[in-house]
């Protein structure tokens, strides 16, 4: 199986922890192919990192698959988050043809603005206590390990991955309120700035939905929802999970499992009298991409 997209998100990597799932991010990334790719923070994990060295062959291949990408053509767009903060003091530089951008305006093929960042600048945990968001991380990394044994017994009977955290956190009343309120924010900020949705990491809770007319698209994570948010050539908008590994051996063509997507952006009729729809791109040089003026 073989899919070509005009463009690819991904978030939430965490490399060097042991709730990576790299494996499976190596699989999607064997499958899938776009034109431009975009790391939308925490992509490796240096929390983690400076308190114990943790780095596995797998996480050094997702990092060599991601340069193969760049040397094939692809044109590769990396924002920095939370966990990966260090890197912003690189913000305007490019490491092995991969540029790093504080934030990002994506213009999809029917013409339409999308903002781009990880989203921790606009958590009060991350801005205001930051010591509670340390003391949340160490918790939520225990679970991530019990997770981790959850699914491989699963596997091991046949089973395919499902996601025990994230069951667990979309129970808890706190979490959910807190998901909401972050993205009422994040879809809020993209209104001041005039763009049509946006596009964040952060929270790893995959999802594409309108709110109050803005488009709010989170991509997920890689180490719980194993997703991946993509843009077709036609400006269509998905999210994909890969739970899956494809074997070579099987030769068989397995479809992508669509878990959200969407075709345009909801407006009211008085917005779709004031703005026609804009032009579809015929070709990838229609792409633009922007950095947002800070």
């Amino acid at each position: 199986m073989y899919m070509q997209y005009r463009t690819i998100w991904i978030s939430d990597i965490h490399l060097g922890t042991s709730g990576c799932q790299a494996e499976y991010l190596l699989d999607f990334l064997k499958h899938n192919e776009a034109e431009t790719f975009y790391l939308v923070g925490d992509i490796i994990d240096g929390w983690r990192l400076k308190k114990s060295w943790y780095w596995p062959q797998a996480h050094n291949d997702v990092v060599q698959k991601i340069l193969r990408k760049v040397r094939k053509g692809s044109e590769v767009f990396y924002i920095p988050g939370n966990h990966d903060e260090v890197a912003r003091q690189f913000i305007g530089m490019t490491f092995g043809d991969i540029q790093i951008r504080n934030e990002m305006i994506h213009i999809t093929a029917n013409g339409k603005r999308l903002w781009i960042t990880h989203g921790d600048l606009f958590d009060s945990v991350m801005q205001y206590a930051k010591w509670l968001a340390y003391l949340g991380d160490s918790a939520y990394t225990i679970i991530l390990v019990i997770n981790r044994w959850f699914n491989n017994i699963r596997i091991k009977l046949g089973f395919q991955y499902w996601s025990l955290s994230q069951f667990l956190k979309h129970k808890v009343k706190n979490a959910v309120s807190f998901i909401a309120d972050f993205e009422a924010i994040m879809a809020r900020e993209a209104r001041k700035r005039k763009c049509d949705g946006v596009v964040c990491g952060h929270i790893h809770k995959a999802e594409i939905r309108d709110i109050d007319g803005l488009l709010y698209c989170n991509d997920g994570d890689w180490v719980e929802s194993l997703t991946a948010l993509v843009e077709t050539f036609e400006g269509e908008l998905k999210i994909i999970h890969w739970p899956h590994i494809l074997k070579e051996e099987e030769g068989a063509r397995i479809e992508p499992i669509v878990i959200n997507s969407f075709n345009g952006f909801p407006v009211n009729a008085l917005a779709i009298a004031e703005n026609p729809a804009l032009p579809v791109a015929s070709s990838a040089s229609d792409l633009v991409v922007q950095e947002l003026e800070t």
